[in-house]
Formats: C-alpha cells, sequence, structure tokens
C-alpha cells in the first residue's frame, strides 16, 4: 500500500486514488477483524446463544416494549448471519409478549450479544394511553451460552423435576388443547426452565432441557468467575436506577448506553437492528477492565 501512496502524491491520478481507497478499506476491514477476534477471545464467546427477554412493570406498556427488543434482536441475527429459533414466547394479554426466549444459532453469537444482558429503558409517549402522556417501560434481557454438546454438565435425573400442563395463548388448536408444555426445574439450583412453542412434547422437552444446561453452564461459569475474583456483569432489578441502556423516542431521540456512554440519535435504526456499534464498544469496554 505504501507505493500506492508515493505514486498517488507524484500522479494523482483518479486510478492511483481508487486503489489507494480500496487498499484502506481492505486494511480497515482486516483490522476490524483482528481486533473483534481479540475481544472475543474468552471460550465460552464462541458458542451460540441462548436469549431471553422479560418485560419489566407496567402490563400492556413493558409487554409492547418487550416484543420491540424481539424485533430489535432479530434484526440484529438477519443482518449477521445468524438463525433464530424460537424456544418459548408467551403472549401479552393486550400487546407485546410476557417472555420469549430465542436460540441464536451460529458461532460467535454469545461473545457479541454478552453485553446486552442487563435492563433496557424506553422513554416515549405511550400509544396506549388516551391521554398522550409520556410513559417509561423497562424489559430485562439475559443472555446465556448455549452448553451444546461438548460441555459436561451435573445432569442427575433426581436433580431434574418434569412437570407437563396445557399451552397458553394463541399458537392454534391442537397446542391448545392437548398437554404438550413442558416445565423442567433444577431442584438443588432452583433454576426453572419452560416450552410450550411446539406441539410435540418431546420438542418441548428437548427445548427445555437445552435452556436450563445453557442455564447451569452460565452458573458454573459465574462461579469460575468468582473464583478468579473477577466481576461478572449482572442483571439487576428491572427498574429505576439499574438499565444498562435508554432508549428515549421524547421529548428528543437518542440511545444511550450507561456502560460505556455509546450514543446514537438514530433510534430507528438501532430498533431495526443496528446495535453493532454499543456491541463493539461494550466489549472493547470489558476488555479493557481485564
Amino acid at each position: 500500500m505504501t507505493e500506492w501512496v508515493e505514486l498517488a502524491g507524484e500522479e494523482q491520478t483518479e486510478e492511483m486514488l481508487v486503489a489507494l481507497e480500496d487498499s484502506l478499506t481492505e486494511m480497515k476491514t482486516h483490522l476490524e477483524a483482528a481486533q473483534m477476534r481479540t475481544l472475543l477471545s474468552d471460550p465460552e464467546d464462541i458458542s451460540e446463544a441462548i436469549l431471553e427477554i422479560h418485560p419489566g412493570a407496567g402490563g400492556t406498556e413493558s409487554q409492547d416494549w418487550a416484543e420491540m427488543l424481539l424485533r430489535m434482536y432479530r434484526r440484529f441475527a438477519e443482518r449477521n448471519g445468524f438463525k433464530v429459533e424460537v424456544l418459548d414466547l408467551l403472549p401479552g394479554d393486550e400487546a407485546g409478549i410476557k417472555s420469549v426466549t430465542l436460540h441464536i444459532h451460529g458461532p460467535y453469537a454469545y461473545g457479541q450479544l454478552k453485553g446486552e444482558k442487563g435492563t433496557h429503558r424506553l422513554i416515549r409517549i405511550s400509544p396506549f394511553d388516551s391521554s398522550g402522556r409520556r410513559h417509561t417501560s423497562f424489559a430485562s434481557v439475559d443472555v446465556y451460552p448455549d452448553a451444546g454438546q461438548d460441555i459436561e454438565i451435573d445432569f442427575r435425573d433426581e436433580d431434574i423435576r418434569i412437570d407437563i400442563f396445557r399451552s397458553s395463548g394463541p399458537g392454534g388448536q391442537s397446542v391448545n388443547t392437548t398437554d404438550s408444555a413442558v416445565r423442567v426445574t433444577h431442584i438443588p439450583s432452583g433454576l426453572v426452565a419452560q416450552c410450550q412453542n411446539e406441539k410435540s412434547q418431546h420438542k418441548n422437552k428437548e427445548a427445555a432441557l437445552k435452556v436450563l444446561k445453557a442455564r447451569l453452564y452460565e452458573l458454573e461459569l459465574q462461579k469460575r468467575a468468582d473464583e478468579r475474583q473477577a466481576e461478572y456483569v449482572a442483571k439487576g432489578t428491572i427498574a429505576f436506577g439499574s438499565q444498562i441502556r435508554t432508549y428515549t423516542l421524547q421529548p428528543y431521540r437518542l440511545v444511550k448506553d450507561h456502560r460505556t456512554n455509546t450514543e446514537s440519535s438514530n433510534v430507528d435504526a438501532v430498533l431495526d437492528g443496528s446495535i453493532d456499534t454499543f456491541i463493539h464498544n461494550y466489549l472493547l469496554y470489558l476488555h479493557a477492565r481485564t
């Protein structure tokens, strides 16, 4: 590339300038890829991800916000070539969702999304308030590395309780009239996972066990982190003062990450899945702390 710079300095033809620009773009791409490999160096970063969204207090307002976050992460996954599988989804009573569990398929899905864990706050004029008042809504996001088949988790049969129940909410006649939903409880830890998205009880059980295994895996990671006296990013209460990111639609438009101070005034693009800058800056922030 140095040769192109020297030639361009002597004789700035359009062809040389275009070639120089192409070389700079290629170098930038290589540097960004090398930086991401450095930032995603933890053993679990390469894993696929289990992502959950739960609305906070506030009924329909928060449930609608949870669904907006669901769309944001699905769009992010599409943009980055990840496949999204819905393991469990419970619709809201009037709008939005009460909870959702996703499996994000693809290498480094967990490494990229792990910084999304925490409370997300939305400030807007409520579409559900006839008085047009401004509302603040909260939703929590949890992200776990998918333990896959290669991680050994102590999973004894006597430690597991499996409950079968009837699915609730929209989903088709056969889903709602058969006892196909599955709830799995890990008795020693108290962790619970459930799935009711499939018509097959067997598939629901398989999905619930996958989520439970991912949670147990994360629990083990947390124990190891504590032993090394390292901080692990944890989810706080889904309420004021604990949010990791605020999305403001009124009276001005701004998305701000409170850990890195990363900001974007293009709220529509962020809610459409353009969260790469927030993810990259969080990884830099995490790397600087280690």
